[in-house]
């Protein structure tokens, strides 16, 4: 994948995620800066998603830990354990909101 290929993915991704969090009725503020999406919570914890254009990865960092996504057979996958990026930052942000959010 070239820079700009992996460049307009990234850009595309986050803004899915913004527009998820429009269109949702939960309490969660987000802010891009720089190709950084923090997104806050009520309980004043954070997850950041941010592109790793060096590595062609989106990288998360959430209360539970720090996940990078590599983009693989149509989606972005967890390095680790295969998961799918948005299933997983839904789980990360429910349990940093105490409510369900999906994306």
């Amino acid at each position: 994948m070239t820079e700009s290929e992996f460049n307009k993915l990234a850009d595309e991704t986050l803004a899915r995620i913004e527009q998820s969090l429009d269109d949702s009725d939960t309490d969660i503020d987000y802010e891009m800066k720089g190709g950084v999406l923090e997104l806050s919570f009520e309980n004043g914890s954070k997850i950041i998603v941010n592109r790793q254009t060096a590595t062609r990865e989106i990288w998360v960092a959430a209360k539970s830990g720090g996940y990078h996504f590599l983009w693989k057979d149509g989606g972005w996958h967890d390095t680790r354990d295969g998961g799918e990026l948005f299933a997983a930052l839904g789980r990360y942000a429910s349990e940093q909101a105490g409510v369900p959010v999906s994306f």
